[in-house]
């Protein structure tokens, strides 16, 4: 791959700037709408047809894009349809969580060209970046993927993320922060870096539950409540890119320590670190459960899941734990509702796997706490994704700014 290059330092005419740019714009409509005819593009790109087939055949001339013969017709000739190759671009994908990360590489029809591999590490370890690269590397050679044809690395994690600037600024060892200088380094490629919480929403507004609606909050339930925020159709990341902390609202006055350094934070009240605190505190008071009965001698080993999983069996003490956060969590989506009043609402993530056991206290608590009229609106759905929403929206982040900031050769003739 080219590196990056600024446009405005090369001795370009600004009509071909905009030839270029035109081209970029073919490629980019083809990744997001699939296959499509000349008409269709010049339509799109408002400019002639002629024009659009000629940039069609430049595209064809440098293996761009590819010619994939006749289309449906309304009436008369039927139209060429072009699309872009399966194996033209690829994207790594890094999906960093508290405890471990996830990484994949993508190909241009948002398909996992490899599987997916756990890496243990997290955003403090001094070791992420080799990790990644090292890991990344592995499914290069194993899967045959052409090193060329990977335009460029997204990465999603946890913390204060300024996404312009590749700064993370939760990240302890301040000489590590700028997380994206380092990938960049190390990679030689694109890099984008945001907030997971953020990247989920975005996998969720692409590909999943939000996917029809334009005024969206997804929330990824786990350790901590990651909160994207989608406001007409574009995600909303705040001033310096801060937006949707929604773990540290301040809830209870003096309340629990959070890692955040303050007290009764909802993450304190309503994430798996609470599920985790109160059966540990279930032990300590020799609670009768099936639960803590069957880890008696290894309490160590519990999960969130394991939780839930006893409240589906009928534990009545997993599932108070499940009602206590769900009734917390509802409290904190009030307040997102009477602030936004989005269409609707997606929870994600492992604790929505708990469904009916969160669900109806959270809506017990939007009843209590909600204006009606502003709140009966509101849809609560449970995601279908899974744990790949954060993948599929990093890496479709990453092609959307392959396709208009990386100086792919051959444009220009």
């Amino acid at each position: 791959m080219s590196p990056n290059v600024d446009f405005d330092a090369k001795n370009i005419s600004n009509a071909e700037m905009n030839k270029i740019r035109q081209k970029k714009k073919i490629l980019s409509l083809l990744h997001s709408h699939g296959n499509s005819s000349a008409p269709e593009l010049s339509k799109w790109l408002k400019v002639s047809l002629p024009t659009c087939i000629q940039m069609l055949n430049d595209l064809l001339n440098a293996g761009y894009i590819k010619n994939l013969g006749t289309g449906e017709s309304s009436g008369g000739r039927k139209p060429n349809l072009y699309g872009l190759p399966e194996d033209g671009f690829y994207v790594i994908a890094c999906d960093i969580a508290r405890y471990s990360a996830s990484l994949a590489i993508m190909d241009c029809y948002n398909h996992f060209a490899t599987p997916i591999v756990e890496v243990q590490t997290h955003i403090d370890d001094p070791e992420l970046v080799d990790k990644l690269y090292d890991t990344s590397i592995q499914l290069i050679e194993k899967y045959h993927i052409p090193n060329e044809k990977i335009y460029g690395l997204g990465a999603d994690m946890p913390g204060l993320i300024d996404s312009k600037a590749g700064v993370n600024y939760t990240i302890k060892d301040k000489k590590r922060q700028n997380i994206r200088r380092d990938l960049k380094q190390k990679f030689n490629k694109l890099v984008y870096v945001d907030n997971d919480a953020r990247m989920h929403a975005h996998g969720e507004f692409c590909f999943g539950a939000a996917k029809e609606f334009k005024d969206a909050i997804i929330i990824h339930w786990s350790w901590g409540l990651g909160l994207g925020i989608f406001l007409n159709g574009q995600l909303y990341s705040g001033y310096n890119g801060f937006a949707g902390e929604f773990s540290h609202l301040p809830m209870v006055e003096n309340g629990d320590l959070c890692i955040c350094g303050k007290r009764g934070c909802l993450e304190t009240i309503a994430s798996s670190n609470t599920i985790m605190k109160r059966v540990q505190q279930g032990f300590r008071d020799n609670e009768i459960s099936s639960l803590l009965n069957k880890f008696k001698d290894m309490p160590e080993k519990i999960t969130p899941e394991d939780v839930i999983l006893a409240a589906r069996e009928g534990d009545e003490f997993s599932i108070s734990i499940l009602h206590e956060i769900g009734t917390a969590m509802g409290k904190g989506l009030s307040y997102i509702i009477q602030l936004l009043n989005p269409e609707v609402i997606v929870l994600s993530g492992p604790l929505s796997k708990a469904r009916q056991y969160v669900l109806s206290p959270v809506q017990q608590s939007l009843n209590r706490l909600c204006l009606e009229r502003i709140s009966r609106n509101t849809r609560l759905i449970i995601s279908e994704m899974g744990d790949q929403s954060a993948l599929l929206g990093t890496a479709e982040m990453v092609f959307q700014k392959v396709f208009s900031e990386v100086d792919l050769e051959g444009l220009s003739q």
